[in-house]
């Protein structure tokens, strides 16, 4: 006979034969859910809970309507932020170029964001060194040394310090297009340099001593990245056809010159804007994610938290104005990929599982059910009576099996509970948020979902 001691687990928690028996019968006798059964066992859930009546009242047509160019393909990489804001940056350049056929370097973006970010690793490494091994922050430290996702002021980071090139200029190679084992080369070369630095700070080695260890690792972090991406020019020859077959020369250009060249939009006046619905959130302040950047000396990620009604008002006025706009979302959710369609109520799982959904916003961000996983491209919205119904949206997945050639249209219902950042002007902002965004930031810790899209 077995008694309970100190050491026996308390079995009042435990699911005993008589739960599991009345759990059989109750499914056993819903001919509902019987019938769920049946379909979904032979059937994709997603296809049998879609909502018809959503697809059918959902088109691609819009009152305002910017693109006419191709979509992009970040192919097996994370680089959706750079596809992005890149894709913003080149509807002006084509105006420019007058062509109807262009595309920045995103593997020039790739290159030097994972060089400046291994530094900004190991400079994190060498300020959090008298700290514990499994202190929370240490641990995430070395658990997300290096991704491929960013931030747009991560990104403008780049663009200011390095400049960018046409993509003939650093063409994608193999593994810009698919990241997974240059970065897992990268991840052990930078696990390694922390363990060395911790290891000099521990013997009471000075900081020249940390840097020298350092300076090491970045080497061999940029031969790594020229052998994978090849190396990046200093500078290059510029010419093109334009679309009336006109040749153009502009000789010898360096990164930076093509920026001031190519780039027409203020970026000094954009920032980053979110909505972050939990009650710990108050909208109109600002808010950082601490050890969340890639240039060590570089703009830091700064978010001013405004309501989900303004953040529409802005992307429509930006987009009224002809300029897309960037933004970060939760992309998996309620969405339709080869149909190209966002729905906060595409699919009926409620009526499917017999089961309520039912968390808020708020909620699924401090239950970890929602963060932002993608950032893509407004190109388009349709204004009803001057309430938005639908978004044109730039994807970089490709063209093909991704909604109409590459183009999506999200329904409002899902901008309101899925969209969490845009980039716009901070002077189209009242005059008090542009007063708040000068404010003191609120530090968030570097796990907070806010920071997710970097990761």
């Amino acid at each position: 006979m077995t008694t309970l001691d100190s050491t026996t687990p308390d079995m009042a928690g435990a699911i005993d034969t008589n739960r599991i028996d009345s759990l059989r019968n109750g499914f056993d006798a819903n001919p509902k859910w019987r019938l769920a059964q049946n379909a979904v066992s032979q059937v994709s859930i997603d296809d049998v809970a879609m909502d018809r009546s959503i697809v059918t009242t959902t088109d691609y047509s819009f009152s305002t309507w910017l693109d006419d160019w191709k979509a992009t393909n970040q192919k097996q990489s994370g680089r959706c932020w750079m596809f992005a804001a890149l894709n913003l940056f080149r509807a002006g350049a084509m105006k420019k170029l007058n062509v109807k056929d262009f595309e920045f370097s995103q593997n020039w973006t790739l290159f030097w964001d994972k060089f400046e970010r291994a530094n900004y690793f190991l400079e994190a490494i060498i300020e959090t060194g008298e700290r514990d091994i499994d202190d929370r922050t240490v641990a995430f430290l070395l658990d997300r040394p290096l991704d491929d996702g960013g931030q747009w002021n991560m990104f403008i980071n780049l663009v200011r310090k390095h400049g960018l090139v046409p993509q003939a200029a650093m063409p994608e190679t193999e593994s810009s297009s698919c990241t997974r084992r240059m970065n897992a080369i990268l991840l052990n070369v930078l696990r390694r340099g922390a363990r060395d630095l911790r290891r000099c700070l521990a013997r009471d080695g000075s900081m020249d001593d940390a840097r020298d260890v350092k300076a090491e690792v970045l080497d061999q972090v940029w031969r790594i990245l020229c052998v994978h991406l090849g190396t990046p020019p200093e500078d290059f020859d510029w010419q093109w056809n334009d679309a009336d077959r006109k040749h153009h020369r502009t000789g010898r250009m360096t990164p930076l010159e093509f920026v001031d060249a190519y780039v027409d939009l203020p970026i000094n006046d954009y920032v980053c804007l979110v909505n972050d619905a939990r009650e710990s959130s108050p909208f109109g302040r600002t808010y950082t994610v601490e050890y969340l950047g890639n240039v060590v000396g570089g703009e830091p990620v700064r978010y001013l938290n405004i309501e989900i009604e303004l953040m529409k008002e802005l992307a429509i006025k930006a987009l009224q104005d002809g300029e897309p706009v960037w933004f970060g979302c939760d992309v998996g959710k309620m969405f339709r990929r080869d149909l190209g369609i966002w729905d906060a109520r595409l699919f009926d799982y409620e009526n499917m599982y017999d089961v309520p959904f039912n968390l808020t916003k708020g909620d699924r961000l401090e239950y970890h059910e929602t963060l932002m996983t993608h950032a893509m491209l407004f190109t388009g919205v349709d204004v009803v009576d001057g309430t938005p119904r639908r978004w044109r949206v730039e994807n970089s997945w490709g063209e093909e099996k991704v909604g109409r050639k590459g183009f999506q249209v999200m329904n409002d219902s899902w901008f309101d509970e899925y969209m969490f950042e845009i980039a716009a002007r901070k002077s189209a902002l009242p005059a008090e948020l542009q007063e708040a965004l000068e404010a003191e930031p609120i530090v968030l810790p570097p796990w907070d979902p806010m920071g997710a899209l970097a990761h």
